[in-house]
């Protein structure tokens, strides 16, 4: 699928993007129902990519919130949209994520990045950027805590710790115990969402493994989907 003709290109205007988006992020839960999506439905959505051929894969897979069933997954395979930045690895993805949501027929209530979304230097990862350019609610949760600072919480599952920018003190997310004696995932606010709920959120999601079950489907349908694309002989 295209890349839309106004993405950012340079590292400058990513910036000056991120910059324009960021007071459009509602840190806080949404007032009741708003329409934005089915309340009764959660998607995770990941990426993975072939450098060599150019291509990346976005999934997006939903999940019944209640019984954690597969209702619904779509892929969307295109060219990779900006260079690595650290920082900018929205505007790398995004095209394709956004692509494999329009592909959904179910609108889901919220979405589950495997990413950040407070927890990013300008406070508008991936999660956040993805939740101000759709209106849904967003939550990042992350293997690593990119550039942040925590304790290691406690080794019960649900123990937490503040993830905090160390420039400036602030609580930027959590490190979230999912499995007892299993290293912490790393919980923040994309969009419409608050901390509490985003952290009892991912909890919910993650009743046996580490990571959620919205990013482990959505992990094994993108690289499925790019070994697929992958075999398919480049016409170019």
């Amino acid at each position: 699928m295209p890349i839309p003709a106004d993405w950012p290109t340079t590292e400058a205007e990513a910036l000056a993007e991120q910059e324009r988006l960021r007071p459009l992020v509602r840190p806080t839960g949404a007032d009741g129902a708003d329409g934005v999506g089915d309340d009764r439905l959660i998607a995770g959505v990941d990426v993975a990519y072939d450098d060599d051929r150019d291509l990346v894969v976005a999934a997006a897979v939903v999940l019944d919130r209640a019984t954690l069933a597969v209702v619904e997954e779509a892929t969307a395979t295109g060219r990779i949209a900006f260079p690595y930045v650290p920082g900018l690895l929205a505007f790398r993805e995004l095209p394709a994520v956004l692509d494999a949501l329009a592909a959904l027929t179910h609108r889901p209530g919220t979405v589950v990045c495997d990413g950040y979304g407070l927890a990013h230097p300008r406070r508008l990862g991936l999660a956040s950027h993805l939740g101000v350019l759709t209106g849904l609610r967003t939550l990042g949760v992350a293997k690593t805590p990119f550039t942040f600072d925590h304790r290691e919480p406690g080794p019960a599952r649900g123990d937490s710790t503040p993830l905090t920018d160390p420039a400036t003190g602030e609580e930027v997310g959590r490190a979230l115990r999912t499995r007892p004696g299993v290293k912490p995932v790393f919980v923040s606010v994309g969009h419409r969402i608050g901390l509490a709920e985003a952290v009892e959120t991912t909890l919910a999601l993650a009743p046996r493994y580490r990571l959620p079950e919205t990013t482990r489907h959505a992990d094994s349908l993108c690289r499925r989907a790019l070994a697929a694309a992958s075999r398919v002989p480049d016409v170019n």
